[in-house]
């Protein structure tokens, strides 16, 4: 789907001279984010985590917030978030079981220290 590609109210983005595409405005934005949004509130609600390799899942579960958040975004942000989506669910289970094995987080001064001494 492209940028605002099932949404009548919009127009699709202008493209310049130079063949690329101006970027979105604020309002723009905005109504791809809280697309975003809902789409991952279904997601959530019905437990889905990755909709990249669930998708017919995700779809059957969350076609209208799915239709919304695709109509609202370029197809690369709809990508993009879902995989950033994914990442920061990896990450936030990392650090709950690193946390749970007593790892303890190293300040920006013991942070900088080991990086020095790792470029040596």
């Amino acid at each position: 789907m492209g940028w605002f590609s099932e949404s009548p109210s919009h127009a699709a983005p202008e493209p310049c001279k130079d063949g690329g595409y101006i970027a979105p405005d604020r309002s723009a934005r905005q109504q791809c984010w809280d697309g975003r949004d809902a789409f991952f509130q279904c997601l959530d609600r019905h437990d889905i985590i990755d909709s990249v390799k669930e998708p017919e899942k995700a779809r059957k579960a969350c076609a209208p917030e799915l239709k919304a958040f695709e109509g609202a975004c370029a197809e690369s942000w709809v990508t993009y978030f879902k995989k950033r989506r994914v990442f920061e669910h990896q990450k936030e289970q990392t650090m709950k079981k690193l946390a749970a094995e007593g790892a303890q987080p190293l300040d920006s001064a013991t942070a900088a220290s080991a990086a020095a001494l790792k470029g040596r």
